[in-house]
C-alpha cells in the first residue's frame, strides 16, 4: 500500500467490474476513495476489501442523474480531503432496435452517460479550479465513436459524453486540469458481457473463451492510472484501450 496521499478519488459508476477495480487501484496508491453508486448496500464487499487491504474507502449511494445527490457526494469527498481525481463511469449499454427504443429508454440512457457526465464534470471542475489541480476522466466506449445496430440511444449518449469531454478539457487543460475521454473498445470480462456471449454463441464459448478476448476490469484500472501519471506537458484527451487480438 502506498503512503497516504491526503487526496480523495471519487469513483462514480463504482460497479462489481470496471468501477470497483478503479476503486482498489487508486485506493492502493494512497487516495482515500470514495465510491458510489445507485444501490449502494452493494459498495460493501468492495469498501471491505480495500480496507482489508490497509487502502481508506467510504461508499455512498448515489444516483449520477440526480444534481443534488452529485453535488453532495462530490463536495463530501472534497471535505474529507482534497479532491483531485474525478471518474465518470456510469454504465448504460442497452440495445433495442430502433423502431422498438421508447422515448424513456432513449431518455433514460441519455441522462445516465451523458447528463450524469456533465453534472459529475462540472462539480469537480468546480473544486478543483480554486487549487488549480485535478484530473477528470470520463469511460467512453466503441459507441462512443460508431453508432452500431440497436445502440441508436447507447451511442447517442456516448457521443455527447465525448463531446462534452471534448469542450471541458479544452477550458479546463489550461487551468491545469486534466480532462480525459478513455474509449474501451472490446467487450470487458464481466458477468453482463458473459451471459450474452452464452446467449448468442453457446455454452461452449465460454469454455473456450480465448484469453485475448475479453479485458480484464483491472486492465482498465491501469490505464486510468496511466493517465494520472502523465506528466501535463504531454497529457493525452482520448485513450483507446483493447486487446492485442481485438479487430479493429
Amino acid at each position: 500500500m502506498a503512503a497516504d496521499r491526503r487526496a480523495t478519488a471519487a469513483i462514480i459508476g463504482a460497479g462489481d467490474f470496471i468501477g470497483g477495480a478503479i476503486a482498489k487501484k487508486f485506493a492502493a496508491e494512497g487516495f482515500t476513495v470514495f465510491a458510489g453508486r445507485r444501490n449502494g448496500d452493494k459498495l460493501a464487499p468492495l469498501v471491505a476489501e480495500i480496507e482489508a487491504a490497509g487502502g481508506k474507502a467510504i461508499g455512498r449511494a448515489l444516483d449520477g442523474r440526480k444534481e443534488d445527490e452529485v453535488m453532495a457526494f462530490l463536495r463530501d469527498a472534497d471535505a474529507h480531503a482534497p479532491l483531485e481525481v474525478c471518474i465518470f463511469n456510469v454504465g448504460a449499454n442497452v440495445n433495442f432496435p430502433f423502431t422498438e427504443t421508447t422515448e424513456r429508454v432513449f431518455r433514460k440512457v441519455w441522462e445516465m452517460a451523458c447528463y450524469g457526465g456533465f453534472l459529475a464534470g462540472r462539480e469537480a471542475a468546480r473544486l478543483m479550479l480554486p487549487r488549480g489541480k485535478g484530473a477528470i476522466f470520463f469511460t467512453g466506449a466503441t459507441a462512443s465513436l460508431r453508432g452500431g445496430v440497436g445502440y441508436a440511444a447507447f451511442a447517442s449518449a456516448k457521443f455527447g459524453l465525448r463531446a462534452l469531454a471534448q469542450s471541458a478539457a479544452r477550458e479546463l487543460g489550461p487551468k491545469n486540469i486534466h480532462v480525459a475521454h478513455l474509449i474501451i473498445d472490446a467487450g470487458v470480462d464481466t458477468a453482463f458481457v458473459r451471459e450474452r456471449i452464452k446467449a448468442r454463441e453457446g455454452e461452449k464459448a465460454l469454455e473456450k473463451l480465448p484469453p485475448d478476448r475479453l479485458m480484464r476490469p483491472e486492465a482498465i484500472a491501469d490505464a486510468y492510472w496511466q493517465l494520472y501519471q502523465q506528466p501535463r506537458d504531454a497529457w493525452s484527451f482520448e485513450h483507446e484501450i483493447r486487446p492485442f487480438g481485438e479487430k479493429w
